[in-house]
């Protein structure tokens, strides 16, 4: 995985969000203690739905937009 320096550095704004993402899930996957469950699920939220944004990519959102409605089947 890159570092976020790395990509802070010389990533685009797209780059440096994905591997933001990233560095959410590992920490969401692995039960990271130093913050609650629903920071991390909410802040993975708000970083997918702009990268979706900045890619214009209607199917994610959608499916971000269910996920933050909390929809039956949505998970």
């Amino acid at each position: 995985m890159t570092s976020m320096v790395n990509v802070t550095k010389k990533g685009t704004r797209v780059q440096q969000l994905k591997a933001l993402a990233l560095v959410i899930a590992e920490s969401i996957d692995y039960g990271d203690e130093t913050h609650s469950m629903a920071q991390l699920a909410r802040q993975y939220r708000e970083t997918i739905r702009e990268i979706a944004e900045l890619e214009n990519d209607a199917d994610e959102d959608v499916i971000s937009k269910l996920i933050s409605e909390g929809q039956p089947g949505a998970d």
